[in-house]
Parts: C-alpha cells; sequence; structure tokens
C-alpha cells in the first residue's frame, strides 16, 4: 500500500472507541452485518428507466447474502418483457454485490436492483422481524391465483371520462354506468383462472363462465358498455 509523503511524517494516534457496524434487523435478529454473506431477507424493489417510459418492480429472496429467488415484474415497455425474462436468468445464485454490479438488460430492472440492495443492506426488508424470513417461492404469493402480476390499468379524457381496462380482480369486460353516466360496478374475468382451467381440460366457454364475476352495484347499472370499444 502506497502512502503520501505527508501521511509518512505523522505520529501515530490511537483510534478510540470503535464498536463495529449497527446491528440491523433480519429474518428476526439483529445482526452486525460485516460481509455481503451474512445479508438475509425477502423485500421489493421498483425503478424506471432513463426516459420514464417502463417501470420494473423487483422482488429477490436472499439468503447468506446469495439470491436464492427473483420475481421480475415489468410494466409499459414491449422490450423490457425480453430483458426481464434476461434478468431471471441472471439473477439467482448472484450475491447481491455482485447482482448489483450486473447489467441486468434494463435501465429499470438495474434502477430496481440498486433501490432492493439499499433497503436490504440498512435492514429494511419485508422479513426483517419475521422469525427465519420465508422460504424459496414466497415470491410468487405476490401474484395470487393463475400466477398473473397485480395490474390496473385505466385510461380517461376531459371529453369521454374513465375507461377501467384492467384492474386487481382480473380483465375488465363490461362497466356498469348508472342514470348519471357514472361508473357504478364492472364485469371481469380472472384471465389466470380461466387459462388455469382450459389447460385442465375445461372447455373454454365453460372456463370463461367461472372466471367471469362482478364488482360494485353491477345488477343495478342503466347501462352497461365496452370499455374498449364504446
Amino acid at each position: 500500500m502506497e502512502y503520501s509523503h505527508e501521511v509518512k511524517n505523522m505520529c501515530p494516534v490511537a483510534k478510540g472507541a470503535n464498536h463495529g457496524p449497527a446491528p440491523i434487523p433480519q429474518e428476526g435478529k439483529w445482526d452486525k452485518v460485516k460481509e455481503i454473506n451474512q445479508i438475509n431477507g425477502l423485500t421489493h424493489g421498483v425503478g424506471g428507466c432513463a426516459p420514464q417510459q417502463g417501470a420494473c418492480k423487483l422482488t429477490l429472496n436472499v439468503k447468506d447474502g446469495v439470491i436464492q429467488e427473483a420475481l421480475v415484474e415489468t410494466l409499459g415497455c414491449s422490450g423490457m418483457t425480453h430483458s426481464a425474462a434476461m434478468a431471471a436468468e441472471i439473477l439467482p445464485g448472484k450475491t447481491i454485490l455482485e447482482a448489483l454490479n450486473t447489467d441486468l438488460v434494463c435501465d429499470a430492472i438495474n434502477v430496481a436492483m440498486r433501490e432492493l440492495f439499499l433497503q436490504i443492506v440498512y435492514g429494511r426488508s419485508q422479513t426483517a422481524f419475521s422469525e427465519g424470513g420465508l422460504p424459496i417461492g414466497a415470491g410468487l404469493e405476490d401474484l395470487g391465483k393463475g400466477l398473473r402480476s397485480q395490474v390496473g390499468t385505466t385510461f380517461s379524457t376531459a371529453l369521454k371520462g374513465p375507461r377501467y381496462l384492467e384492474v386487481a380482480e382480473g380483465y375488465v369486460n363490461r362497466l356498469a354506468l348508472d342514470e348519471n353516466d357514472e361508473i357504478i360496478g364492472y364485469e371481469f374475468i380472472h384471465l389466470g383462472k380461466m387459462m388455469s382451467a382450459i389447460k385442465k381440460g375445461t372447455p373454454a366457454e365453460e372456463a370463461l363462465k367461472n372466471a367471469t364475476g362482478t364488482y360494485g352495484r353491477f345488477d343495478s347499472a342503466v347501462k352497461y358498455i365496452d370499455p374498449r370499444e364504446e
């Protein structure tokens, strides 16, 4: 190690108190983390790309500093879906420090990784106070039945008003309007449940019917519209 002339001429002074790093909460314990292999936790991070065209929600389950599970959800950019496919192959098996310094193909995914890294190394993970953390595979619980991301898509104009296109329950098939043309409910199709049923042999029409539901005062409407066509 090379020292400057000024440092070489300095006299030694004892450091005094040195208590090490502050403890952070990790999976039900308080740990003084000095090495990356001491990091544990499941948490989420969200990032956007430079043109703000798309966004990524990244979920990682980290055990002993190594990413054991990755859920990559993207929105708003067609190319980002392919980036997510590559990131899902890249991330598992890497330490979180490696992942932070790895090109995850898409700016939004890289930014999500950065935000997630900050959360987890500061002990702000979702499992900070959960003893033993969560098992590998817990990230899929965010998707619910049918394993589809929770997506909300709505569109609105000053001239024609709002249109609900997709909500947590699923694909919005019809909007229910009252006598004032205000939305009072909607009919939805849970696409995950429908596709699961079809793959198990249920006829498509029956699967569609079983996966269709309503929300709000749908049956009290005076008019129903297709939000994509009307």
